[in-house]
């Protein structure tokens, strides 16, 4: 949502939005360390993400990338994407057998506003992966997957 010349709310269109996310994660976010993109650049709906996340410092997740998929559905952005982790990974707020984020297990998801954006869930779960009931997880053996 953006806010018109005269202050009144304009909500900007779903493929205008995945556009916009687009542009920013081909360009890279921050310091480099959480970065996304589409699965199919003909998929006209833009439904399919990748997303990759290179673990903090001073945790059990530092210097592993951890690859993620997200999926936008046709209420995106109203709704969340549904975010999967495909690389193995130990943290609380992830279903251990299927590597889905739960969402009530994870603020962000559970408690969704239409202006977050996907490199906000990926900067969010790079912060939990530094919580203090996070960082010092027995992690899976890096290269497995889920």
């Amino acid at each position: 949502m953006t806010l018109s010349s005269d202050g009144s709310s304009v909500v900007v269109p779903r493929n205008f939005r995945l556009l916009e996310e687009l542009e920013r994660g081909e360009k890279g976010i921050g310091d480099g360390t959480v970065s996304y993109g589409m699965d199919d650049g003909d998929d006209i709906y833009m439904r399919s993400w990748t997303g990759t996340i290179i673990g903090p410092l001073n945790t059990v997740h530092e210097g592993r990338i951890y690859q993620l998929k997200l999926f936008c559905d046709k209420d995106y952005p109203e709704k969340p994407p549904s975010v999967r982790f495909y690389s193995r990974i130990n943290m609380t707020c992830v279903n251990h057998e299927t590597g889905l984020v739960e969402s009530k297990k994870f603020g962000l998801l559970a408690n969704w506003r239409r202006e977050y954006t996907m490199e906000d869930i990926l900067t969010q779960l790079k912060k939990e992966m530094a919580a203090s009931h996070n960082r010092k997880l027995v992690q899976p053996p890096e290269g497995t997957y889920f």
